[in-house]
């Protein structure tokens, strides 16, 4: 889904919504594919949220409460 319809009809959008750069899109000899870069990930669930096709389903980390960021 990522590149049938995300990079063909809107140019990887997940590439530019990620305020973190997590989604980036890879040229391969067998063509491009998506890789998710999780380490960079700030939790802000932007991407569950702007999806065009939806196929990304965010979950909270550390048993469901979220990052716990201290002095917030």
């Amino acid at each position: 889904m990522p590149i049938s319809v995300n990079l063909a009809k809107y140019d990887a959008p997940e590439q530019r919504y990620c305020p973190a750069g997590v989604y980036e899109i890879v040229q391969e000899d067998a063509g491009p594919r998506l890789q998710i870069n999780a380490q960079n990930c700030v939790h802000c669930k932007t991407c569950d949220i702007k999806d065009p096709t939806q196929n990304i389903n965010w979950v909270v980390p550390q048993g469901g409460e979220g990052p716990i960021y201290q002095g917030m």
